[in-house]
């Protein structure tokens, strides 16, 4: 369930090979917080992908934590192939994709949707549905990104340049297919995440100056602010919460979770490295960690020149992400029971 926006900041990356096959697991439990508080056995699994892959990833995951997309690498002899993979339950479906296609979010229908690239060069948002994969429709841009899907089907994101130089937040309505509109946004605005009541969360301003919105369902739009702030970016929306960081002075931004229906904010666990996805429960996912509430927890799979990162949770709690080996193979993984 992955509502998060291509500014960003501070994700997770990842580099290098896992040398696994096909549906093998990898194991790593934890079963106890600092201080000696017992808490559920929490596992990484890998997903199943295509063992004649160079490296693999899963990006989303639904609401319900049964549908996954991510992205694979085949190296030819003479050129690559790069892959989407989409999987239900341990069952995973391979599509070959034209150049760095990357999915944003998936709902609980298993509607993915996602960015590629035209062959002008400029992006152009994709939707997979029913086994199929098509184009979504755009506006004159120099580029058009989506970022996330509801449950009844609609769509956000943005396009670049249709006011030289500044964004625009876009949505695709379920309830009108084949359209896309122009939301009543602030000025060089991007929407980040939308929830299933249609509430539109994004950011808007220059590079740098950024601030942090919030549009209700009836149109009525609100800051969503942090005192002292200098900029705030919005990653992600689920249900009352959205989540993203603020730039507070010092040496790194500030991770934070707004309530949507009080407007109020709370700063994340520090040890959590740029939250990517929260969840209706307000789990919040990022780096190598999931927190809850103020504290946060390290997800087990990780180690000496073995790195873990979370992209997606699910409202069930199932994360998904990478596992990365240095000098081997990087590979999809989940997580239970965290």
């Amino acid at each position: 369930m992955n509502r998060s926006t291509r500014r960003r900041m501070l994700a997770a990356t990842a580099t290098g090979l896992l040398a696994t096959s096909l549906g093998v697991a990898v194991s790593g439990t934890a079963t106890a917080a600092p201080g000696g508080t017992a808490l559920r056995a929490c596992k990484i699994s890998t997903l199943p992908y295509p063992t004649d892959t160079y490296r693999a990833d899963a990006n989303v995951v639904d609401p319900t934590g049964r549908y996954v997309a991510g992205t694979a690498l085949r190296v030819g002899e003479t050129d690559n192939q790069y892959l989407l993979l989409f999987w239900d339950g341990q069952q995973v479906t391979e599509v070959e994709s034209q150049g760095m296609s990357t999915p944003a979010d998936i709902n609980a229908d298993g509607v993915v949707i996602g960015n590629g690239w035209a062959e002008s060069g400029y992006g152009q948002p994709w939707i997979y549905r029913d086994g199929k994969l098509e184009q979504l429709p755009v506006l004159p841009s120099t580029g058009i990104f989506v970022s996330a899907i509801n449950d009844a089907g609609d769509i956000v994101g943005y396009g670049s340049d249709v006011v030289p130089g500044q964004f625009v937040a876009l949505r695709w309505p379920a309830a009108r297919p084949g359209t896309v509109e122009v939301l009543d946004a602030p000025v060089d605005a991007q929407a980040s995440g939308i929830t299933d009541n249609g509430t539109i969360v994004g950011s808007a301003g220059p590079f740098g100056d950024w601030n942090s919105w919030v549009r209700r369902p009836n149109g009525r739009i609100d800051a969503l602010t942090v005192p002292g702030a200098d900029w705030s970016l919005v990653n992600a929306a689920a249900g009352r919460w959205a989540i993203g960081q603020v730039w507070l002075g010092g040496t790194t931004s500030t991770s934070v979770r707004w309530d949507l229906r009080k407007g109020s904010y709370t700063k994340l666990d520090p040890e959590i490295s740029g939250s990517t996805d929260v969840n209706v429960k307000g789990v919040v996912v990022g780096g190598d960690r999931v927190g809850r509430g103020s504290t946060s927890r390290v997800l087990p799979g990780g180690g000496e020149g073995v790195g873990v990162g979370a992209r997606s949770i699910s409202d069930t709690g199932t994360i998904v992400g990478f596992r990365n080996v240095f000098a081997d193979r990087l590979t999809p993984v989940r997580w239970t029971g965290c």
